[in-house]
């Protein structure tokens, strides 16, 4: 599976959590895991592992798997990283594991566009948990057009990193494809000049065309809800093994 630069190259990833400081979408994640009680968590797409730290801080015991490496070599400098088991590559390397809850968070499940390479997900995923257990993922509604936001005017900014200096940002679609959207995040740092970019691509499901991947893996849907942060744009779906 490739990785996105943003992910995997190490300046980029050095400043990915500077970027994007405000993580209150993972509050519902949090709640999620005292709702179903889960002592044992899987998080799929662990990145620079804020929410795996965030409940290893909890008590609870948490896998991480990411394949950017230089994603994982943050996570793992972060105070509290020896509490957490980080693991790289996809959800396919995993070792064999009896976890209460599976999530991806944010664009995790998006970011996984290949039909065969989503279908792998949710059987490593239904192999990870125990009878009972949940995978909770977000993913934003189609019917939100959200990439026609994604333009330079409407997300440039200068952010001041501490011991990096500024480094300006912006996001730009650059194409559009059936249920493909890919655009690109250009990185300025203006203490040496270098400019950086990274494309990604998104991969936007009906909310039917999930409900039936799920079952053909195996999973029940129990519910299907909506994100407190984005209201009535994203789905948040909770399935179980049954």
């Amino acid at each position: 599976m490739t990785t996105d630069d943003c992910f995997a190259h190490p300046r980029l990833a050095a400043i990915y959590d500077p970027l994007d400081p405000d993580r209150g979408d993972l509050d519902a994640y949090v709640r999620l895991v005292a709702e179903f009680g889960a002592r044992r968590v899987l998080d799929i797409g662990c990145g620079t592992g804020v929410f795996a730290l965030r409940l290893a801080d909890r008590g609870i015991e948490v896998v991480g798997v990411d394949p950017a490496r230089a994603s994982l070599d943050v996570a793992r400098g972060k105070p509290g990283g020896e509490r957490v088991r980080w693991v790289h590559g996809d959800a396919t390397v995993l070792p064999p594991l009896q976890v209460d809850l599976v999530t991806m968070t944010a664009n995790v499940a998006q970011q996984i566009v290949d039909p065969e390479a989503w279908r792998e997900t949710l059987r490593a995923a239904h192999a990870a948990l125990r009878p009972g257990g949940r995978l909770v993922f977000e993913t934003r509604d189609p019917a939100g057009r959200a990439w026609e936001e994604w333009n330079r005017e409407a997300s440039y900014g200068v952010t001041e990193i501490p011991g990096v200096g500024a480094v300006e940002t912006w996001v730009q679609l650059t194409e559009v494809s059936g249920p493909l959207v890919t655009f690109r995040w250009t990185y300025v740092f203006t203490a040496d000049g270098e400019v950086l970019t990274s494309d990604s691509t998104l991969r936007f499901r009906e909310r039917a065309e999930t409900e039936a991947e799920l079952a053909a893996q195996g999973f029940v849907v129990d519910d299907v809800r909506d994100a407190p942060d984005r209201p009535g744009r994203e789905f948040v779906f909770v399935a179980r093994r049954p």
